[in-house]
């Protein structure tokens, strides 16, 4: 398949999205186990032409992308690429964190990531943890995060929120112009208390079997 006028340029995207990590292609070239120069030859120069197969893998799994942006052909793009956080979003008090890890990347069906309307860079899959979201999230499922929709509405929704620096899932919702998130199960504990900071929405659940 050609590449389109308006499909995104390979290197541009691989210079947003160094310089959205706060990596330097300096950086990025070493942890391919290159020279130094190497992607500001690729960025700058065009050279290589284009990036390996292996380089692009490796790519798209640190940045959390699909390799389609790195400038893979469309048959060679099997699936979404998706982070997956070293975090867990608790369904009870709220898990202590210091920060979001990144364990590694999953895959999702591309065409499932289509529907659910997420892009390249912005989503990730963190486990659940606890009760206060029984029925309908169970501790140890799995849910993938939509980070671009960090706004909730008056109807509310399921969102990965952060109180203070603990994470957890909860339904939230617009109410009189602020933030207002509860549980799901009635005999959970209180959501604690202190400003609302929004993460992503809920867009899917995984859940092994029982």
């Amino acid at each position: 398949m050609s590449k389109t006028a308006s499909d995104p340029d390979p290197r541009t995207a691989l210079t947003a999205l160094a310089a959205a990590r706060g990596d330097s292609l300096a950086a990025l070239s070493a942890m391919l186990g290159r020279n130094p120069a190497y992607l500001q030859q690729y960025v700058r120069r065009g050279s290589p032409r284009v990036l390996g197969e292996r380089d692009r893998r490796l790519l798209s799994a640190y940045l959390g992308v699909s390799e389609g942006v790195l400038g893979a052909p469309a048959d060679r793009v099997a699936a979404f690429r998706i982070r997956k956080l070293d975090v867990a979003a608790s369904a009870g008090p709220g898990a202590q964190v210091d920060g979001e890890i990144v364990l590694g990347t999953d895959t999702l069906d591309p065409g499932l990531a289509r529907r659910l309307g997420l892009k390249d860079g912005q989503a990730a899959i963190i486990r659940v943890r606890g009760t206060s979201m029984e029925p309908g999230l169970f501790d140890g499922d799995h849910i993938v995060v939509d980070t671009a929709d960090r706004t909730p509405r008056s109807k509310g929704g399921l969102y990965v929120i952060r109180i203070d620096d603990a994470v957890m899932v909860k339904r939230v919702a617009l109410s009189g112009g602020s933030l207002v998130a509860t549980s799901d199960n009635r005999a959970a504990g209180p959501v604690p208390d202190g400003p609302i900071v929004v993460i992503g929405r809920v867009v899917w659940q995984m859940r092994e079997p029982r």
